[in-house]
């Protein structure tokens, strides 16, 4: 099913049934234009005739009268079994010029695809009834939605200047950004500070400007990024390192390849993505040791380090730096909102300047009202208060899933208590497919992240996420995942 989710054509139009036209002769003129554009190629395939229906919302007899049509012009191509596919283009000589095949164009690009599971999960998040049980994003109904028109209403109130803002951001936010990241021991001036559309600019925009290809990037195993094409398409190349209890193990490094000038670390040691780990003090102390002896700078994400549970993270790394040597992440999308997308790296003052000089060439800045208002979240005590509430309804979504797994879960799987950010690392115990349970739970409407997303290899693990699906979703979606994952036991 993943994989037909990529190779089918994609449809995102309905025929007019208030138009004279016939709603056959409609659909033909749709698949014509789309095949004559260049949109459809040789070889991609229709969906059923059942799913065109719903799509069209028709009866299958006027997809069956329009598939004839486009068969007897010889455009498509019917057989039983495997379904109906495109075998020519020539019906576009017949009125321009042979279209561009612009697959072959995507296909030289220098930028990735996302995995065919990554793309049918960004997909499928949208489809009507899916319960999303590994969505890393908070659940709409936790957003602060009245906090935010007050403080929309404060910044409408303001002299708003609706130009571009200065190369690093808005200089009122790095100042109230200062002062956020200084109550965790990280004590910089604004001009170390860039505003950025979200971490993940971040990363892209050290990708672009600051590694050599065929650089390595150290990262942890298994590992958000591993999910991502990001450094891959830079050229870069991914060595992961294990975890234990602790975090990621540095003096594994050089087992797996010692760094070297073209080397930098990524980690995320607050309530890591996916597994939930939290490095110790002790651990980022060591790991910050090593980097220096080493000469291996390190990124550090941090985007969940304000949604701890039980109790206050320690200090970042970042806050143990005293060469220049960690560039630190942060963002809102994670505690805040995800559609401010805002974020900001901390850095000596020469590579801000540098990746602030290649934003500029990119985007020309992040949204200058997401700045504001950020800045009116900050300098007005609302992110903080919100933060408490926040919190608070995160550890009740945590123990609700936590005391379903250990009705439903515990002969099948085990996991560790996660004591803050989204994430439960499940452990299936015994060797099943978990591609074909991602397959199966589709069929039930449960969307899951398998473990594979994450890691270089398969393994029998799922990330599962408390933060998005409202309560009774979450009940329902993990008991109708255990009994699917009983059933492949059997």
């Amino acid at each position: 099913m993943t994989q037909n989710l990529v190779s089918t054509i994609n449809i995102d139009w309905k025929p007019d049934k208030t138009s004279k036209i016939s709603l056959s002769r409609q659909i033909v003129r749709y698949f014509i234009q789309k095949i004559s554009q260049g949109d459809w190629i040789v070889a991609q395939k229709f969906p059923s005739q059942r799913k065109l229906s719903e799509i069209f919302e028709v009866n299958r007899s006027t997809i069956i009268e329009s598939l004839d049509v486009l068969s007897s012009l010889g455009i498509i191509e019917s057989n039983f079994g495997q379904g109906t596919i495109i075998i020519n283009t020539t019906w576009s000589l017949l009125i321009s010029n042979s279209p561009p095949n612009w697959q072959n164009f995507i296909d030289s690009g220098v930028f990735k695809a996302n995995s065919p599971t990554i793309q049918s999960i960004n997909k499928l998040e949208y489809v009507s009834g899916m319960i999303r049980l590994g969505t890393g994003e908070m659940s709409p109904d936790l957003i602060p939605h009245k906090m935010m028109q007050k403080v929309l209403h404060k910044v409408t109130e303001r002299s708003l200047n609706m130009n571009y803002l200065e190369p690093l951001g808005y200089i009122e936010l790095r100042v109230a950004l200062c002062k956020l990241i200084a109550k965790r021991g990280i004590h910089v001036s604004p001009s170390c500070i860039l505003i950025v559309s979200g971490a993940l600019q971040a990363l892209q925009l050290i990708s672009l400007c600051m590694l050599r290809p065929h650089s390595t990037v150290f990262v942890e195993t298994p590992s958000y990024i591993s999910s991502l094409r990001l450094f891959q398409s830079a050229g870069m190349n991914l060595c992961g390192i294990p975890m234990d209890d602790d975090g990621i193990i540095p003096w594994m490094i050089n087992k797996k390849g010692s760094p070297n000038e073209t080397s930098l670390l990524y980690t995320m040691p607050d309530f890591q993505n996916p597994t939930g780990i939290l490095m110790s003090e002790d651990r980022r102390k060591e790991l910050m040791y090593y980097c220096r002896t080493n000469n291996l700078p390190i990124i550090e994400d941090d985007v969940f380090g304000d949604l701890w549970i039980d109790k206050p993270t320690p200090f970042p790394i970042k806050a143990y730096d005293e060469n220049g040597i960690v560039m630190y992440l942060g963002s809102m999308s994670k505690s805040l909102a995800p559609g401010l997308r805002l974020g900001w790296v901390v850095g000596p003052e020469s590579v801000i300047q540098r990746l602030g000089d290649v934003k500029m060439q990119t985007d020309y800045g992040s949204s200058s009202i997401s700045q504001w208002a950020l800045t009116e979240w900050l300098e007005s005590g609302f992110y903080e208060e919100h933060l408490k509430v926040f919190r608070s309804k995160l550890k009740e979504r945590r123990d609700l899933a936590l005391r379903i797994l250990n009705e439903h879960y515990h002969d099948i799987a085990s996991w560790s208590t996660p004591s803050g950010g989204y994430y439960i690392w499940l452990r299936l115990n015994k060797n099943i497919s978990t591609d074909k349970l991602f397959e199966l739970a589709l069929n039930e409407k449960l969307l899951i992240n398998p473990g594979s997303l994450y890691d270089s290899i398969k393994n029998q693990c799922l990330r599962i996420s408390y933060s998005y699906a409202n309560p009774q979703d979450l009940s329902t979606g993990l008991i109708r995942l255990a009994q699917l994952i009983r059933g492949l036991n059997d």
